[in-house]
């Protein structure tokens, strides 16, 4: 288990925040539960930054998920940027109590980034997709992993999450599990994957685990789903 950087500075902040809170209260039962709250948001805060180690399932071909929470949704869309034709959405929903970085599903280059002001709707609202405030990248998967093949992923902020944060651009390469970014407190994570170009291996509602959890797997021109 180790802690993200980005979470160092809230976390210095918070703690210098509570230790002057406390001290306000008055000695007795007052700072001793004063104590308690703090201590209890404090953890929440090292919990919320936490990066455990993963190893990601199945193999190269094999699409992760890049995100820990809840499968939400599996849509169909008649047309996606970058990738150029149908394609189906797979949007992951996390809570506050997730891990929240997000780790790439897949080997490949960036080929395409986008960042978009938008609404802070909550995760689940059906407009967030297309309403919120997101960052995109479409990744080039490897040729020698499997020919031919580009993906989505977008990262969207929620009623709480009001921060994306993403290290990667365009040129940069990307391992499959590793790292990106992450949406600090709350939020929603899409991968877009070709339709008929992978074999879907989720099911709306499962909790899948970031960097680990297989969400699809991706098939060669002429393999069939």
């Amino acid at each position: 288990m180790t802690f993200v950087r980005w979470g160092i500075p809230p976390l210095l902040i918070s703690t210098v925040m509570f230790i002057w809170a406390v001290s306000l209260l008055p000695a007795g039962p007052a700072r001793l539960a004063g104590i308690g709250v703090c201590a209890l948001l404090w953890l929440f805060i090292v919990n919320f930054f936490r990066n455990p180690n993963r190893t990601p399932e199945g193999d190269a071909r094999t699409v992760i998920a890049a995100a820990d929470g809840v499968i939400a949704d599996i849509t169909e869309v008649d047309q996606a940027e970058f990738i150029d034709g149908p394609a189906v959405r797979i949007g992951i929903f996390l809570n506050v109590f997730d891990v929240h970085v997000n780790r790439s599903p897949i080997e490949g280059t960036v080929a395409f980034a986008r960042y978009e002001p938008g609404r802070f709707l909550d995760a689940r609202h059906p407009d967030v997709s297309h309403e919120n405030e997101s960052n995109t990248l479409g990744i080039e998967v490897r040729a020698a992993v499997c020919p031919d093949q580009r993906i989505l992923l977008r990262q969207l902020s929620g009623l709480i999450a009001r921060r994306i944060v993403c290290t990667h651009g365009v040129g940069d390469e990307l391992g499959r599990g590793e790292m990106y970014g992450m949406i600090k407190f709350g939020s929603r994570t899409e991968i877009w994957l070709p339709k008929g170009r992978h074999r879907l291996l989720v099911a709306v509602g499962q909790r899948v685990r970031c960097g680990e959890t297989a969400m699809a797997e991706l098939l060669a021109p002429g393999e069939l789903p």
